[in-house]
């Protein structure tokens, strides 16, 4: 009998018990009422709570509504411009109690340049919270006792960290490391050593090297990078799957990226049937993960150090390149809408204050809080009217797979002016001969039963849409290139603008033009 396994599974089971039952009496909006007031509380003597009243906001009875009427709305460059840039410098108490020691580097994918966001200790414990809950949550798969004795494979950033004087700077899963919990350290692989790496190629042949060695149960990552090194580890050592090497790999823990693109690239991996599992982890904070084996969405996680409000994703609050209108309404969690798409707004234990995430959302279980992740406010595309969301363009290449039985394994869309009226081109990566004619007119036929307004502006204003057929590598090599190769690296689903000049350059320069 696995010892081991028994005691970690019975450990689990312990905590999840009480978890439940605290569950089924959560009130989302009472939780989010408290952890806003925790938050004023404690950064009401920073430099931005004297400089908006946090004091007064408390004082009042509905400090909620006060917090929204008096506090602006921050995208990154003004929360950076007008806070976060003297807690870079070392000034201490700015947005935050205390001094930041660390800064996460997020360029996400919509911006070129990196991002320095906060994080704070209290922040690390929130993260260090959640991912227990979601380890906890095992025990409702059933899994056999062994299992929770396999390795658990994280593919994510270098936890190398680099000193700048006054703080350490680096990927989140790099500072995430040192904190991880003593006993994780015997299920964490790659382990320290080749975690460290900083070359995703040197990183890659290394993990692809110790695979032998390895008992996995659990790979966490994001779905472009696991795939290439599953990939690779089954030719080199000419596997039928990965299942030859890691026989008892049973969960797929995915963040950051809709995977349902991916599915099917994935399967064809896989000699045994993966449970895919996914996670909302942002270099601000853990916002949600898949609580339940049928569920559709992610729990969010709205009684661990951060307050949510909701935009509605529409053109009173965005204007057409993504960007918060000065007027924009924010609602809190108890006036969302099932099915309504939202652009998160966040105020956290690191010191974001109504901070615009970038990413959009839909709530699929008002009663669980459960949502999915639809895109980015700035990854869509409406150039005359036809409002065509991430969700709607990976499902039509989702579809589009499905009809012809290939494998898309990256894409990206652009709209482009075509005379006097406009189009869309696509850019498909694939390993499989795909007739661009055939993929143009699936796509096509899609986008029209999944948007409304794409439907009437395909008659109407987009002329036409053009679909160019690559490798899959031409797509890995640009973000390698720009220095984007590996961890929680993702290829933007639209081109605007300097990016779309960037792409189109780089692929007259590979012969792609």
């Amino acid at each position: 009998m696995p010892i081991l396994g028994s005691i970690i599974k019975k450990a689990f089971e312990l905590r999840n018990l009480p978890m439940e039952k605290q569950r089924s009496k959560f009130d989302p909006v009472a939780a989010q009422r408290k952890e806003l007031k925790k938050l004023l509380r404690k950064a009401q003597f920073t430099a931005i709570g004297e400089h908006y009243k946090f004091s007064r906001i408390l004082d009042l009875p509905d400090f909620e509504e006060a917090f929204k009427k008096t506090v602006a709305m921050h995208d990154y460059q003004s929360m950076y411009k007008r806070w976060w840039y003297r807690a870079l410098n070392g000034e201490t108490y700015v947005t935050w109690p205390g001094k930041v020691k660390y800064f996460a580097l997020s360029s996400g994918t919509s911006d070129a340049s990196s991002k320095y966001i906060p994080v704070t200790d209290d922040m690390l414990k929130g993260i260090k919270q959640a991912t227990l809950r979601q380890l906890v949550s095992a025990t409702k798969y059933n899994f056999p006792l062994d299992f929770y004795e396999k390795g658990i494979l994280m593919i994510g950033g270098s936890t190398h960290l680099q000193y700048n004087g006054t703080y350490y700077e680096g990927d989140l899963s790099g500072i995430t490391a040192g904190n991880i919990p003593f006993w994780f350290q015997h299920f964490y692989k790659p382990g320290r050593r080749i975690s460290k790496t900083s070359d995703w190629g040197t990183k890659l042949k290394e993990m692809v090297k110790n695979a032998p060695t390895w008992d996995i149960g659990i790979l966490v990552g994001v779905p472009a990078w696991v795939q290439i090194l599953l990939e690779k580890i089954i030719a080199e050592y000419n596997l039928q799957s990965i299942h030859d090497i890691w026989p008892n790999l049973k969960v797929y823990v995915h963040s950051g990226v809709s995977f349902k693109p991916y599915v099917k690239s994935f399967e064809k991996l896989m000699a045994k049937p993966l449970m895919y599992n996914e996670s909302y982890l942002a270099s601000e904070g853990y916002v949600a993960f898949q609580n339940r084996i049928d569920g559709e969405g992610m729990e969010m996680v709205l009684d661990n150090g951060i307050y949510y409000e909701f935009v509605p994703f529409n053109s009173d609050n965005f204007d057409e390149e993504g960007n918060l209108r000065e007027q924009a309404t924010a609602l809190s969690i108890g006036n969302v809408e099932l099915g309504k798409e939202y652009a998160l707004l966040m105020t956290t234990n690191a010191g974001a204050w109504r901070y615009l995430l970038g990413d959009t959302i839909k709530f699929v279980d008002k009663k669980r809080s459960e949502i999915i992740i639809t895109g980015r406010t700035k990854h869509y595309i409406s150039i005359c009217g036809e409002h065509l969301s991430q969700e709607n363009m990976n499902r039509a290449v989702e579809l589009m797979q499905e009809d012809l039985d290939v494998e898309v394994k990256e894409f990206t869309v652009a709209g482009i002016r075509h005379g006097s009226l406009f189009a869309h081109r696509w850019y498909l990566g694939t390993d499989d001969a795909i007739d661009p004619e055939i993929a143009k007119q699936k796509i096509d036929g899609h986008l029209k039963n999944l948007n409304d307004d794409y439907r009437v502006e395909r008659m109407e204003a987009i002329k036409d849409l053009f679909v160019k057929v690559l490798p899959a590598q031409v797509f890995y090599d640009y973000m390698k290139e720009k220095g984007k190769e590996g961890s929680a690296n993702k290829f933007p689903r639209v081109l605007k603008n300097s990016r779309l000049d960037e792409w189109d350059e780089y692929l007259k320069k590979r012969g792609f033009a």
